[in-house]
Order: structure tokens, then C-alpha cells, then sequence
């Protein structure tokens, strides 16, 4: 009875994890179909190389399920520096795909370590914040913490792959459930708002949503900044040293300090760190007129067009207008999505979404009834990892998101995509496994 707890796989995530890669193929095979090469096994195609792909990930997982549980934990540390090391590597003797230097090139394959950062990074601060009680509330843990998510954060960064940044945010959420103030959300969610006020006023004029109406950028800076003053005001006096009124001057001289220099930051990045394309992308998403590229937006009207086009039951396999004669670039890859709300409607892409929420809400269940520390904190970092992924990459396909080259998880072609997320997802299905055992 003990041996059939201690091994009791949960092939229910593992059985989802394979109607999505097989749906996922059969979309890259639609989306890229060649009659040059109609088998769908081509691996001169990509539909053909992403089989191979889920066959290698296959290979991977079950590698995983042979593995002992206490052996994932100890190699944590020598994942996460050889992830390091590959990283810094990349900088120097990689292959430039898509403006960043982000892949080794092997023949007509690639290996983009970024995509395994996120895996080791889950490894590494599941076993940091595994050790000791609460780790953080300590100042000094919440620091090296976040250190553990920085560097690989700041070498990707130098790439420049801008979009897996964004996704290591994921593991803020975990340590957020793991005991971390809540200020640093708060925090996080007022900088976004500064920031997209910052981009706002530059342009000079906004269109507000549902309206012809156009507001002058610094009345709706100045407008938006007066709530958020007056907001802050009261909680800085009410919360933070009300009795002492030089405490509360010199709190709001440096709020005040941070804010101005946050918006400084925000201009420079904007004007002078991005590229013109990178500048339109955020121009796009916030209905700001774009720098002289009439084809700015052509990725993101196509994609929602070929969503609209499919109704509520869609155009069929393969009979989809907009993606068949493929109007929508990378629908094979990063707009795989409207593929599919164009075949299959609104119908199949309710589907695809609800197999992706029943995912992510059964790895948190499966978190929550971990005995482990580790694995808890492992498996929460997936579920949100993949929350992020399929948030971003969904938004962005419908304009909700700026074009940042995120991939669907087990859709989009890829290996390393693939392999990641499968390894990721298979290293928690083993943890979840010997949760009757728990971890030494």
C-alpha cells in the first residue's frame, strides 16, 4: 500500500499535457502546411520537427519519472549554473534569430537557453526558500531571493530577449505566496500605471477607448497623477508614522524623488534604449500613433481578423481565409493562437483555453496538497509560468499585450519550448508522485 502511494503518478496532468501537444501539432501542421510535403511527419517541416520534438520531450518526461525525487532537489544548484554559464555564453558565440542573440546553432536546429532558465530558476529558489522557516521575512533571504531571478534576468536582458524578462516576473507571484509583503505588488502595479502615463503624455494626444474623443496627454498625466497623490497622501499619513511629522516629510520627499526619477527612466528607455520597432509595438498596444511604419500593426490586425473571421464554430481544419494564405506572420509560432480561433471559432478556442485554466488550477491543487516545502514552491512556480505564458501570448495575439515573440506553451513550434515546459511540467508530476515519502 505504501509503494502505491510513494509512486502514484498523476496521469491525469500528463494526459492533458498530451492532447495539448497533440493539438498543438496538428495546428503548426495547418498553419504551415506545404504541399511540397503533405505528410505531416515531413521533417523537412516544422510540423514534421515539432513531432520529433514532443517525441524527445516524451522521451524526457518519462526519464524524469524514473528519476528519484530527493536527486531532483540536490541538483538544483548545478542546473541552475550550468543555465547560468550557457546564458553567458550565448552573448558571445551565439546565433542571432529575430534581433537577439539568444540561440546556439546546431545544423538547421536551435537550443535557446533562456526558454531552460525558467526551469532552473524554479529548481534553485524551491530549494533556497525549502530551507529554514519562512525565509521571507528576512531581509537578507528576500534579497538573495531575488538575486537567484536577477542574473539570469540581466543576462537575458542583454540578448535582448525583452519578452522572457517579463515572464520571469511568474516567480514574484510564487514568493508572494510564499510570505512576501504585499507592498512590492502594490508597488509593481502603481510603476506600470506611472509608466504607461509617462508614455502617454509624449505623444501629445490619446484616444479614449470607446470614443472619437481625444484628451490632451498631460491633462490625462496630470489628472491620473492628482488620484494617485491624493491616494497616497492619505495612506502615507494614516499607515506610516503618524505621529511624527518629519518621518512623514522625508517618506514623501523620497516617494516623491523615486516617482520623478522612475519617470525619467521610463522617457529614456523609451526614446533611446528601444529600437523604433520595439517603440511602436508599446505605441500600438496603447492606441498611440506609430513612427512612420504603416506595417506597424499589420501582425496584430490580421491575427484579430482571422480570430473574427472564425465565428462562433470557425472556418474548418485548414479553411481558415486569413491564415491559410498566411496574412498573419509566425502563425506557426508566436500567433498560433488565431489559427486556431479562426479553424475552430469561438467554440475551439474556448476549448484550448479551458484545457490550458484546468491545467494551471489542477497544479495548484497538486501544490497545495504537497507535504514538501520544495515541491510546493516548484509547483507553483509552473502554474504560474504557464498562467503567464498563455496570458501574455493570448493578449497579445488579440491586442490586449504588446508583441513580445512569447510562445504558447506545447502549441507554438519549438523545441526548446517544448522540451522546457515538458520538463518543467514532468519534474512536478514526480515531486507530486512521492508527496507521501516528502523530500529529505
Amino acid at each position: 500500500m505504501a509503494s502505491r502511494e510513494q509512486n502514484k503518478i498523476d496521469w491525469t496532468t500528463a494526459i492533458t499535457w498530451l492532447v495539448l501537444c497533440l493539438i498543438g501539432w496538428t495546428t503548426i501542421y495547418s498553419a504551415a502546411y506545404n504541399a511540397d510535403y503533405e505528410s505531416i511527419f515531413s521533417i523537412n517541416m516544422s510540423y514534421g520537427k515539432q513531432f520529433m520534438w514532443i517525441c524527445v520531450s516524451a522521451v524526457l518526461g518519462g526519464i524524469i519519472l524514473l528519476t528519484d525525487a530527493n536527486l531532483i532537489k540536490n541538483v538544483s544548484l548545478p542546473i541552475y549554473g550550468t543555465v547560468v554559464l550557457m546564458l553567458i555564453l550565448v552573448l558571445f558565440i551565439g546565433t542571432v534569430r529575430g534581433g537577439a542573440r539568444s540561440w546556439f546553432g546546431i545544423g538547421s536546429f536551435g537550443i535557446q537557453p533562456s526558454e531552460f532558465s525558467k526551469v532552473a530558476i524554479a529548481l534553485f529558489l524551491a530549494h533556497f526558500l525549502s530551507e529554514g522557516k519562512e525565509p521571507l521575512k528576512n531581509v537578507r533571504n528576500r534579497v538573495l531571493a531575488l538575486g537567484i531571478l536577477a542574473i539570469p534576468a540581466g543576462l537575458i536582458l542583454l540578448q535582448p530577449d525583452t519578452g522572457t524578462v517579463l515572464i520571469l516576473f511568474a516567480f514574484i507571484l510564487v514568493m508572494y505566496r510564499e510570505g512576501l509583503s504585499g507592498t512590492p505588488l502594490i508597488i509593481g502595479v502603481c510603476s506600470i500605471i506611472i509608466a504607461v502615463m509617462s508614455i502617454i503624455v509624449n505623444s501629445g494626444s490619446y484616444n479614449l477607448p470607446l470614443s472619437t474623443t481625444k484628451v490632451s496627454g498631460q491633462t490625462l498625466l496630470i489628472t491620473v497623477f492628482l488620484i494617485i497623490g491624493v491616494i497616497a497622501f492619505f495612506l502615507v499619513r494614516k499607515l506610516a508614522f503618524p505621529r511624527s511629522r518629519k518621518k512623514f516629510l522625508r517618506l514623501t520627499a523620497i516617494i516623491t524623488i523615486s516617482i520623478v526619477g522612475f519617470i525619467s527612466s521610463v522617457n529614456f528607455i523609451i526614446n533611446d534604449v528601444l529600437k523604433p520597432y520595439q517603440r511602436n509595438r508599446v505605441y500600438i498596444l496603447l492606441q498611440l500613433p506609430v513612427e512612420d511604419d504603416p506595417w506597424a500593426d499589420w501582425n496584430i490586425k490580421n491575427s484579430k481578423t482571422a480570430i473574427g473571421n472564425g465565428g462562433l464554430f470557425g472556418q474548418g481544419y485548414r479553411e481558415g481565409a486569413i491564415t491559410k494564405f498566411r496574412f498573419v506572420p509566425e502563425q506557426n509560432t508566436d500567433f498560433i493562437f488565431c489559427t486556431i480561433g479562426e479553424e475552430w471559432g469561438y467554440v475551439g478556442s474556448l476549448t484550448v483555453l479551458s484545457l490550458f485554466t484546468f491545467l494551471i488550477f489542477r497544479l495548484i491543487i497538486m501544490a497545495e496538497r504537497q507535504r514538501s516545502v520544495f515541491s510546493r514552491i516548484f509547483g507553483y512556480s509552473v502554474a504560474c509560468i504557464l498562467f503567464m505564458h498563455v496570458f501574455i501570448n493570448i493578449g497579445m495575439v488579440i491586442g490586449l499585450a504588446p508583441v513580445i515573440g512569447i510562445p504558447l506553451p506545447f502549441f507554438s513550434y519549438g523545441g526548446s519550448s517544448m522540451m522546457a515546459f515538458t520538463v518543467m511540467l514532468f519534474i512536478f508530476i514526480k515531486l507530486d508522485s512521492e508527496r507521501m515519502v516528502g523530500l529529505r
